[in-house]
């Protein structure tokens, strides 16, 4: 009689792999509270929103409560970051946050400099922020209100998690052939133009210059090129300018820039991509400049707009003009006599737009 055997076991191996891939998108938006004590006694619980901003393809913006979100807080300050797309495919969002008030040199102050963990910003829970932010004494007894106002910064990063097979093949988002031509720029592979920009030169390529600009297009190719010349002389444009401008041409962006000196870059800028027709730049500097836009600097800021031809700035200038308690304050600078002098007819037009 055979012998009873247990059936054989399956033999066999599956041999498989993922990947949870965390993708991070940042950005992030400053605050400026001009006429604080304007704000105060508006109330416990009751705020006052930004503008909106976009991070990682939502929509988010700050809502400043002057006298706290609550009973505890009714001494504080409360700060929060909303999330205002919620309803948008009833998805949660997952997102860090810092939120920090600056000091009148743009940077984070240590003592007023707070990070979130990691939170989800959902239907139910739209909003996240510190009810006691900082105190409204402690803020009105520094330096880091002045003239009545101060500035706030946050910053926003939001996390994607996903899965997904080894064998997936993640393509960037973004394309990286500016950081090639930035590359290109700065070791000088084959170069074949020299620019002499006060006591500096700079090599550069000329199709790049040409596919960018049409001013270089015409002085390198066209009628205006310098057939017999081994260097090119740029005058009226300080070296530091032509440099961060051939930085943008290769790579579509600016270089860093020190805090304290943004505004007076953003200006050299715009009027050298004025000169050489690079739309863009001229977008980018007109947007950073809108933001340094105060009593001291608009009626600057003003004629270099007029003299360039930066509608958008203009209007940003003649809005800030036009709010309540802001002419006399500009009129009181040197800044409107050089305005009066170099271009009268946008003073006539910015007072009989105040005074119609």
């Amino acid at each position: 009689m055979p012998s009873s055997a247990a059936p054989a076991a399956a033999t066999g191996r599956s041999n498989s792999s993922s990947t949870i891939t965390a993708d991070m998108e940042t950005g992030s938006h400053e605050l400026t509270v001009r006429g604080y004590s304007g704000t105060k006694g508006l109330g416990v619980g009751k705020c006052i929103t930004s503008a909106e901003f976009t991070v990682g393809g939502h929509i988010w913006c700050i809502r400043y409560y002057p006298d706290g979100d609550d009973k505890e807080s009714a001494d504080w300050i409360s700060i929060y970051l909303k999330r205002v797309d919620t309803g948008k495919d009833n998805d949660d969002v997952t997102a860090r946050f810092r939120v920090s008030l600056l000091d009148q040199a743009g940077k984070p102050v240590p003592s007023v400099n707070f990070s979130s963990n990691l939170v989800t910003f959902s239907s139910a829970t739209a909003s996240w922020g510190y009810h006691t932010f900082m105190r409204r004494k402690g803020l009105e007894s520094s330096s880091f209100l002045k003239d009545d106002r101060f500035r706030i910064r946050c910053h926003v990063t939001v996390v994607k998690i996903r899965a997904e097979t080894t064998m997936q093949f993640h393509v960037p988002p973004s394309s990286d052939l500016h950081q090639h031509f930035g590359d290109l720029l700065d070791s000088k592979v084959g170069a074949d133009v020299k620019f002499k920009v006060g006591g500096e030169t700079f090599t550069a390529h000329k199709n790049v210059l040409t596919a960018r600009s049409p001013v270089f297009k015409a002085e390198l190719f066209g009628w205006m090129k310098e057939k017999k010349a081994t260097q090119i002389r740029i005058d009226d444009m300080e070296p530091r300018v032509f440099g961060a401008m051939l930085h943008f041409i290769y790579t579509d962006s600016l270089p860093e820039i020190d805090d304290g000196d943004r505004r007076v870059m953003a200006q050299h800028l715009l009027v050298a991509a004025d000169r050489y027709q690079l739309e863009r730049l001229k977008l980018v500097c007109e947007d950073a400049l809108c933001n340094f836009i105060d009593a001291s600097t608009v009626a600057t800021t003003l004629a270099v707009a007029e003299q360039h031809g930066c509608h958008g700035l203009k209007e940003g200038c003649f809005k800030f003009v036009k709010s309540s308690g802001n002419m006399k304050a500009v009129v009181a600078t040197d800044g409107f006599d050089h305005l009066m002098n170099s271009c009268p007819s946008v003073v006539k037009e910015l007072l009989a737009d105040i005074f119609p």
